[in-house]
């Protein structure tokens, strides 16, 4: 396993860990498809928001990026899970939205740094979307006041 797999795994292992902690045995609701998800709130990881500053990928494009992932422009990983091109098809996101409340690009990668993410990795972030799919909206505000996660476009169209 190399860095960047292992980087990706620790990632998705804390978020679980963290929704675990946050999760106290509700039952999941029905995903919904994407098209049916347009009100959804979208997040980015505090690592997410690390990674697209240096890759220099603003909020905006994000936006802009998830109005094309809704639409179905983007490749289904299946589970909740999505890879959306960014900036010119340099870099790869990963998007996972279950349940249809919430979109949260949880991964970046550049395209010339790696092809693509393993199976493993894919399994780990259709784990994450199955604990966005029981978080509440107070678990959400907790997790944007500890800045776990931070909210983009906030209900805005691009």
């Amino acid at each position: 396993m190399n860095n960047e797999t292992a980087d990706t795994t620790d990632q998705a292992l804390l978020a679980i860990r963290v929704w675990r902690r946050l999760d106290s045995g509700r039952i999941p609701c029905y995903t919904c498809p994407v098209s049916e998800a347009v009100s959804a709130r979208i997040f980015k990881t505090d690592w997410f928001s690390k990674a697209a500053k240096k890759a220099d990928i603003c909020d905006a494009d994000l936006c802009k990026a998830i109005e094309q992932v809704k639409l179905g422009q983007c490749d289904d990983l299946g589970g909740g899970v999505f890879k959306k091109r960014l900036d010119k098809n340099r870099h790869r996101s990963i998007v996972v939205a279950k349940g249809g409340r919430y979109w949260v690009y949880s991964y970046l990668f550049a395209k010339k740094d790696r092809e693509n993410i393993n199976k493993n990795e894919i399994e780990d972030f259709r784990k994450i979307a199955d604990t966005y799919v029981k978080i509440t909206e107070k678990e959400i505000e907790l997790a944007l006041e500890n800045e776990i996660l931070l909210e983009i476009c906030h209900g805005e169209k691009v």
